[in-house]
């Protein structure tokens, strides 16, 4: 899985210790994976009932609701600024999810 070397070329100067080879690793999270928006409630909900989706969080603020879904690769994302509208797409969430509400006061 990981590739080991040496530190200094060989073992023994350096008391054994292995460093790991992370180089190709590292290349690949140079760029940060952004979450996804969704406009669409509709395009939420088909997101919502996929078989990887894990966990629903709800965030509402003052003036507007945000609604994140896990999925297996990415956090996908949907802001609502009416009320009644957060309202019914909470409701019609799939029951298998795992729901979370967290209030904040912005």
């Amino acid at each position: 899985m990981f590739g080991t070397e040496s530190a200094g070329g060989s073992s023994a100067g350096n008391g054994g210790l292995l460093t790991l080879s992370l180089s190709r690793y590292i290349a690949a999270s140079d760029t940060l994976i952004m979450p996804k928006e969704i406009k669409e409630i509709k395009d939420f909900l088909l997101t919502a009932r996929r078989k990887d989706a894990r966990a629903v969080k709800i965030i509402k603020l003052k003036d507007k609701t945000k609604f994140k879904v896990r999925c297996q690769r990415y956090l996908y994302t949907l802001v609502v600024d009416d009320g009644e509208k957060a309202d019914k797409l909470r409701q019609s969430l799939p029951p298998g999810l795992t729901v979370t509400d967290i209030k904040k006061k912005k």
